[in-house]
């Protein structure tokens, strides 16, 4: 069973900037594919960004590509997601899913977190 906590998250104004990171309690966390959803009110959660630790696949939706860049701090345990020029349409719930591989997680991650809020103002 892996565990997954979030942090960071928060409200910005229109072209600002956050971190959210995930911390992974499982050690083999590497190899699992770990990343970010996210969920706005009335619409459905959609994959944002994830990464294969062990192999440096990446994965990003095509709204976010250019402004958003995830990473992983391997002493750590943790996966990062810098958010930059954040828009309104990126406000929404965001959470930390993983799966063992690429294809589960794309399609129904097995592991999830609580979730943290981003919202962005214009």
């Amino acid at each position: 069973q892996v565990q997954l906590m979030e942090s960071g998250g928060g409200s910005v104004q229109a072209g600002g900037s956050l971190r959210l990171s995930c911390a992974a309690s499982e050690y083999r966390y590497s190899s699992y594919y770990m990343g970010w959803y996210r969920q706005a009110p009335g619409k459905e959660r959609e994959a944002v960004a994830g990464l294969y630790i062990d192999t440096g696949n990446e994965y990003y939706a095509e709204s976010v590509k250019g402004r958003f860049t995830i990473s992983e701090d391997n002493a750590k345990n943790t996966v990062t997601l810098l958010m930059d020029s954040l828009k309104p349409e990126d406000t929404a719930m965001y959470y930390c899913a993983a799966d063992d591989s690429f294809m589960g997680w794309i399609r129904a991650p097995e592991f999830w977190g609580q979730g943290t809020q981003v919202t962005v103002s214009s």
